[in-house]
């Protein structure tokens, strides 16, 4: 079947963005782009919003929907505190301004999967505004130092999330599960203040950090507990901002740097063919990864927004000396603040004299904090930045070629502190040192001393031992040194270094090894 020249141009236009990792710096045609985001956050209670029902992920169809989920008639909605406790503890999080009195409305809109023909949330007055995230922008393979970014927050609101529909194709119909109707959702809105889908992936990646340090949503995108709306607009610059898109439903990290970049280069090129970009809801498909058309917003649509009449206005107070258990008091929910992750790297910084690419790496990998934290205990903090890249490269690397998180590995903290040490004072060098580790994660129990001694693997770092051995593996290999002479490749000097450590066990000292081996050679 022949692909129409739209398709053939989407086509295009997505391996082009893929290909290039657009620079918010330089774009084609001195274009600039604008984002904002909207973050939906499932907020992590065992009950709903609104009533009882349960909120547990992977539920059989159907099975945790209450009378009120479903809108039966004479059903009221109760409203959960420990979701507003979560959305206040939030707000601080972000240094939003929480507000005294916040109250929830009705968004009046008929979709099959919404019961009741609206949705409650806060739209006049939300629970806290004008907050602020700054978060680091870093990936290695497009900037070549991280920088600091931020976001302003225009509010932070409370509503209840709409069930699912399940399209059957063979069947040409279409299916509802009400299991998700009615649990309870931060919404988190951004100003659109970000220059590209590095930094709002960046940015989602920071308040997922945050969100789960503090515990108030998991996070898990694969769940459906976090998505994220992306407002795109592109403008030359100096000129005003261009109308936006607006791309729904986001559901990973990387999806987000793929559909903004595709976006933005979509209205790019539609502009620079004279056309004009539309402003509608978009979809975007993983697969191709491409946005697609949803529904246009042309005419905007009257969500006939109004009071909820079953719920009294939503009040917090500040009170450090109340012992009332009833009311939200920020006061208390105060104390419940853990270390952000960006004072988190801070101290990293300060501590162990990381820089701040090895402090991002620390925080932002699942898992690594706790287990470096761990290790650090009993060992020198000048150690640090050995222990963070030899767990980052070496332990990380073993343990993805099984799919293994720091969550599950094997090696007992205490452990990898004394194989830092011995590495460190040169008992062991480091090929020694990560036989060990290999050693350790498939459960040997001895200690790394005592796996030195039995295996005598003690570095040799004696110089007479080292210039013998490199002196025997050159009268080996006349060819391989006369190469060398001929054409000076390092390569070939390598290759030499290589059959010394082979012809050592791995046992002696690779540095000295090499300072010899170039030195014979060159006297040779």
């Amino acid at each position: 079947m022949r692909r129409s020249f739209l398709q053939l141009s989407t086509n295009n236009i997505a391996n082009r963005a893929t290909k290039r990792w657009f620079s918010s710096i330089k774009r084609p045609g001195d274009w600039e782009s604008i984002i904002g985001l909207e973050v939906h956050a499932q907020i992590s209670t065992e009950s709903k919003l609104f009533s009882g029902g349960a909120t547990a992920f992977g539920a059989p169809l159907n099975s945790l929907v209450t009378f009120f989920d479903a809108a039966i008639p004479g059903t009221l909605p109760v409203l959960n505190k420990k979701c507003v406790e979560a959305a206040v503890l939030t707000a601080m999080a972000l240094s939003c301004e929480i507000n005294p009195v916040s109250w929830f409305d009705r968004k009046h809109y008929f979709y099959s999967d919404l019961p009741s023909g609206f949705q409650i949330t806060q739209q006049r007055k939300a629970i806290a505004n004008k907050g602020e995230l700054q978060f680091v922008v870093y990936n290695p393979s497009i900037h070549k130092q991280p920088y600091y970014a931020k976001s302003k927050i225009q509010q932070l609101q409370l509503e209840q999330d709409s069930g699912r529909s399940l399209h059957v194709p063979s069947g040409n119909r279409s299916l509802i599960d009400l299991n998700r109707a009615g649990i309870a959702l931060m919404e988190i809105v951004f100003e659109p203040d970000l220059k590209d889908g590095e930094e709002a992936s960046a940015l989602v990646k920071e308040l997922c950090l945050i969100l789960e340090r503090i515990g108030t949503c998991s996070c898990r995108m694969e769940e459906g507990a976090l998505r994220v709306d992306a407002n795109i607009s592109v403008n030359r610059k100096g000129l005003p901002l261009g109308t936006r898109t607006e791309v729904k439903n986001i559901s990973s990290i990387r999806s987000i740097v793929n559909a903004i970049e595709f976006e933005v280069e979509r209205q790019i090129s539609e502009l620079e063919k004279g056309r004009r970009i539309v402003n509608e809801t978009r979809g975007y498909d993983a697969q191709t990864k491409q946005t697609v058309p949803m529904r246009d917003k042309e005419e905007r649509q009257d969500y006939r927004f109004m009071p909820e009449p079953n719920l009294p206005p939503l009040k917090v107070t500040y009170d450090p000396g109340s012992t009332d258990s009833k009311t939200v008091n920020i006061a208390k929910l105060r104390s419940r603040l853990k270390e952000l992750p960006e004072v988190t790297r801070k101290r990293l910084m300060k501590q162990f004299g990381l820089k701040l690419e090895t402090a991002i790496m620390i925080v932002n990998t699942p898992g690594f904090l706790p287990y470096f934290q761990s290790v650090m205990k009993n060992i020198d903090s000048n150690l640090g930045l050995r222990t963070a890249n030899f767990i980052a490269v070496e332990i990380l690397s073993e343990l993805n070629k099984n799919n293994l998180t720091l969550n599950d590995c094997m090696i007992d903290p205490d452990k990898l502190g004394e194989l830092i040490k011995i590495l460190d004072d040169q008992t062991v060098n480091f090929i020694k040192a990560t036989e060990i580790m290999q050693l350790l994660l498939k459960g040997d129990n001895r200690s790394p001393l005592q796996i030195v001694k039995d295996e005598n693997w003690m570095q040799v770092t004696d110089s007479g031992a080292i210039m013998s051995a490199c002196e025997d593996v050159l009268k080996e290999n006349p060819n391989l040194v006369m190469k060398f002479k001929n054409s000076g490749k390092s390569k070939l000097m390598n290759q030499l270094i290589a059959k010394v450590k082979t012809k050592t066990g791995g046992k002696y000292n690779m540095q000295q090894v090499a300072d010899t081996v170039e030195k014979l050679l060159k006297n040779s």
